[in-house]
């Protein structure tokens, strides 16, 4: 638990320098705004949702899975489970609940409406990845917690997801090129950027799809899968429509956004 922090912090810093680094040198798409206003906002909400969860849960998912293995809750607390396969199924699990999660995020209003944030953004790069509201943050730990909990994951498991859902999460959000031939057959094993970019497109049919951070799979069996942008990457507009003023893109307009009327917008789906 004491070294948790220092283990996420370091995966992320890397991965977050080796990705912004990759923009620089090989960017996939031109910027539809310019990224001095929109990496304050966005690693301000980083800030800003890593203090709230860190206040609201001290010792969070890891924690957890501790709590519940000392009380022997949980599904593999109470079996004969190797470790090798409790921790593999546990990270199977887990990326498949964070899927659900996300996709319920689009199909009910009042979720939509918090959710929408992420999505209003005009360009995704490495810094989309962080770019959710604290009220977002809240209910997916306490949903992961619940997870958690029910499965009787081993905490080397949830450490191991944590880091891996975030670097894959910056991973798919960076404004990055792969050859072709490298991204049809990566996507096959993980979210690439070319096909989670679709997800912010402007039409919501292409939003409603690729809905994965980290393994493609659960995209791929359940039917939300999408292999091209109807406009091609080149002319993928991205953002939510009728979402783009200076006041929704300002860090407190999209904090109050999803409780101003004038703002209320519907379901994605």
């Amino acid at each position: 638990m004491v070294t948790e922090p220092v283990l996420r912090l370091g995966a992320f810093v890397g991965v977050f320098a080796v990705l912004a680094a990759w923009e620089a040198l090989a960017p996939r798409r031109g910027r539809a705004q310019d990224r001095s206003r929109r990496w304050p906002v966005n690693l301000g909400l980083s800030v800003l949702n890593t203090l709230v969860l860190r206040i609201a849960f001290p010792v969070a998912a890891v924690g957890a899975a501790l709590w519940a293995g000392t009380r022997g809750w949980g599904l593999f607390n109470r079996l004969d489970t190797p470790a090798w396969l409790a921790i593999g199924a546990s990270i199977l699990v887990l990326d498949l609940a964070v899927y659900g999660q996300h996709r319920l995020s689009h199909a009910a209003p009042w979720l939509w409406r918090v959710h929408r944030l992420h999505h209003i953004d005009r360009d995704v790069d490495v810094t989309t990845a962080g770019r959710f509201h604290p009220v977002e943050m809240v209910l997916s730990m306490l949903w992961k917690m619940a997870v958690v909990v029910a499965l009787g994951a081993p905490a080397a498991a949830v450490l191991a997801f944590e880091i891996l859902l975030n670097a894959a999460a910056m991973f798919s959000h960076a404004r990055i090129a792969l050859p072709p031939a490298v991204d049809r057959r990566l996507r096959w094993l993980l979210v690439t950027p070319d096909m989670h970019r679709i997800h912010h497109s402007i039409h919501r049919d292409e939003t409603d799809s690729n809905y994965g951070f980290l393994l493609p799979l659960w995209d791929r069996l359940l039917g939300s899968y999408r292999d091209q942008p109807r406009d091609g990457q080149d002319g993928l507009v991205l953002g939510v429509e009728g979402q783009s003023s200076p006041r929704a893109l300002s860090f407190t307009g999209l904090l109050l956004g999803p409780f101003r009327r004038d703002q209320a917008g519907t379901s994605a789906s």
